[in-house]
C-alpha cells in the first residue's frame, strides 16, 4: 500500500501541544500531546519559555508520525497551525531568539496599565475599533510591558530588529521563516481595526508598539511558506491555514452560516456564534472578533462569550471537596437522582464572565436541605455549567438578531450525555456533538486543507463533518422557567 495523503495540524495550547494527522475523509490517523511547563515568577504573572514550546511541537509531531508508522506511511500535504490566543513574545529578527519569555493570556501584570487607560477615557476608542474591552487578557499591553521592561528592547524595536507575534506567528517563523499572522489572531491584540481589517496607527500610538515589529496579516487559508531545515519534518511541505484556537473550533465545527454557534467545554467554556460578514456591536458586553477570512471572500465575524469555569467545577468536586474520586464518576452520580432537589450551583469560582463580567462574584451553592446528597450537588454542578452557557447564548441572540437553530458542542465535557441533554433542555435548542471532539485542531487542518487544495471548498468540509449524537430538548416550558428563575436568584446572591 502507498502512503496516505494527510494534513498535519499543530494545536499549540496553554499547557501542551497536540499534533493531529487527518486524512481526506476526516479520519484521525493519529493524535499526540506533549505537555510543557507554565512559569509563575510572581503572583498574577504567567510566562512560557518559547524554546520549551518549540520542543513540545517537535515532540508532538514526532509522536503523531511514529503512531502511523513514520514519514514513509503518510504523504503530508500541508501543515496547519492553531494556538492559544493573546499569548505573545518578541524575538530577534536575525537570531530568532526570544528577548524574554512569552507573556501568557492569563498574565495580569498590566492590570494597572489597563486601568490607567480606562481612566484616561480610551476604552470607547478601543471598543469601537477592536470590538474588545481594555483588559490584560489581550496582547497590546503585554507588548508594551516587554518593550518598557526588557533592557534594550525599545531601541531594538524602533530599529526594526525585533519581531512581535502571538504563538501562531512564532510557529510560522520557526517552521518556514515567515513573519505572519492571520485576522483571527490579529483581532485579539487590541492593535487591529475590525472595520479596516488591518493594524491601526491610533491603537499603535496608544499602546506604544512600533508598526515595524508586527507581522503581515494573511488570510486564514493562505500558504505562508514551506518547511525548511527542520529535521523532524521534510523540506518543502506547505505551511498554511492558521487560526486562534476558538475561531479554529468554530471552523472545525463547520459553522459557516450566520447564527450557527459552538461551545467548547474545557477548563472554562467558550461560546462563539458566526455573525456574518459585518462586525456586530454587542450591547451585552460580549466580544466581537474576526472568525476567519478566506481568500477572495469578505471576512466572517463572530460574537464570543466566555465562562471561566466549566470542567474546572468538576475538578473542584474531585480535588477540593472529595465528593467524587474521578471526573468520569460525576455523570452516573448525577443521573442517580431525577433532579437536583432544589440545589443550585453558580460556578463563579473565578468570578463570572460574559455577560455579567463580575470578577468579584464567588461560587455559590444554594437550596441545600437535610435531604440533599452528593448526587444532588453533582447534578447541580452540571446544571450550573449549562445555565451559565444559557446566559451567554441569550445575550448572543439579542445582539446578533439571529435566532440560534442548534448548538454544536465539543471539548472534553461534551462527552457527558447528562450535561449535553440538560444544555439542550435549558436552551430549548438541539445540541449536536461531532465524532471528532478535537475541533480546534480539526479547524486548523480544514484551513490548511483549503490552503493546499486538499479539500476543494467549505462545502467539501461541510460534507466531511460527521455528527455523532444529537440532543433534542425534551423539557416543558414551566420546568425550564423554574430552573431559569432559580438560577437568576442564585446569580444575584453570588
Amino acid at each position: 500500500m502507498g502512503a496516505t495523503d494527510a494534513i498535519l495540524a499543530i494545536d499549540q495550547g496553554t499547557t501542551g501541544t497536540t499534533a493531529l494527522l487527518l486524512d481526506r475523509d476526516v479520519r484521525v490517523l493519529a493524535s499526540f500531546n506533549v505537555e510543557f511547563p507554565n512559569h509563575y515568577p510572581s503572583p498574577g504573572r504567567v510566562e512560557h519559555d518559547v524554546e520549551e514550546i518549540w520542543t513540545s511541537v517537535q515532540a508532538a509531531v514526532a509522536g503523531a508520525l511514529a503512531a502511523v508508522g513514520g514519514l514513509d506511511a503518510v504523504n503530508l500535504r500541508g501543515v496547519g497551525i492553531t494556538n492559544q490566543r493573546e499569548t505573545c513574545v518578541f524575538w530577534d529578527r536575525r537570531s530568532g531568539k526570544a528577548i524574554h519569555r512569552a507573556l501568557v493570556w492569563q498574565d495580569r501584570r498590566t492590570a494597572d496599565r489597563c486601568a490607567a487607560l480606562r481612566a484616561a477615557g480610551s476604552e470607547d476608542l478601543v471598543r469601537a475599533k477592536t470590538g474588545l474591552v481594555l483588559d490584560p487578557y489581550f496582547s497590546a499591553t503585554k507588548a508594551r510591558w516587554l518593550l518598557d521592561n526588557v533592557p534594550g528592547a525599545r531601541i531594538a524595536a524602533d530599529a526594526g530588529e525585533l519581531c512581535f507575534g502571538t504563538m501562531d506567528s512564532y510557529l510560522a517563523w520557526r517552521l518556514c521563516g515567515v513573519h505572519a499572522t492571520d485576522p483571527s489572531n490579529a483581532s485579539r491584540t487590541l492593535l487591529f481595526d475590525l472595520h479596516q481589517q488591518g493594524w491601526d496607527d491610533a491603537l499603535l500610538d496608544l499602546f506604544g508598539v512600533p508598526r515595524g515589529t508586527l507581522p503581515q496579516i494573511r488570510e486564514n487559508d493562505a500558504v505562508l511558506g514551506h518547511t525548511l531545515g527542520l529535521g523532524f519534518l521534510p523540506d518543502g511541505i506547505p505551511v498554511g491555514g492558521m487560526a486562534g484556537d476558538q475561531q479554529a473550533a468554530l471552523f472545525g465545527q463547520a459553522c459557516f452560516q450566520p447564527g450557527m454557534a459552538k461551545c467548547t467545554y474545557g477548563t472554562g467554556a467558550f461560546v462563539l456564534m458566526n455573525s456574518g460578514t459585518w462586525p456586530v456591536t454587542s450591547h451585552n458586553r460580549l466580544l466581537t472578533t474576526v472568525a476567519w477570512k478566506l481568500r477572495g471572500q469578505d471576512a466572517t465575524f463572530a460574537l464570543e462569550g466566555s465562562a471561566f469555569i466549566a470542567g474546572a467545577a468538576v475538578q473542584w468536586l474531585r480535588d477540593g471537596l472529595g465528593i467524587i474520586q474521578s471526573a468520569a464518576e460525576i455523570e452516573a452520580l448525577a443521573a442517580s437522582v431525577p433532579d437536583s432537589g432544589g440545589v443550585v450551583f453558580v460556578p463563579a469560582l473565578a468570578g463570572l464572565g460574559a455577560p455579567h463580567w463580575r470578577p468579584d462574584a464567588r461560587g455559590l451553592l444554594s437550596g441545600i436541605t437535610g435531604g440533599s446528597t452528593r448526587a444532588h450537588i453533582c447534578r447541580a454542578v452540571l446544571e450550573g455549567v449549562a445555565l451559565q452557557i444559557g446566559d451567554i447564548l441569550k445575550a448572543m441572540d439579542q445582539d446578533a438578531g439571529v435566532p440560534l437553530k442548534e448548538l454544536r458542542v465539543d471539548g472534553g465535557a461534551a462527552r457527558n450525555d447528562l450535561l449535553m441533554q440538560f444544555q439542550a433542555d435549558i436552551l430549548d435548542v438541539t445540541c449536536v456533538r461531532p465524532t471528532v471532539l478535537e475541533t480546534t485542531a480539526l479547524g486548523a487542518a480544514f484551513l490548511s486543507g483549503l490552503a493546499t487544495g486538499f479539500w476543494k471548498d467549505t462545502a467539501a468540509i461541510k460534507a466531511a463533518w460527521v455528527e455523532d449524537r444529537r440532543y433534542a430538548s425534551t423539557m416543558d416550558e414551566a420546568t425550564r422557567a423554574g430552573h431559569q428563575a432559580a438560577w437568576a436568584r442564585a446569580v444575584e446572591r453570588a
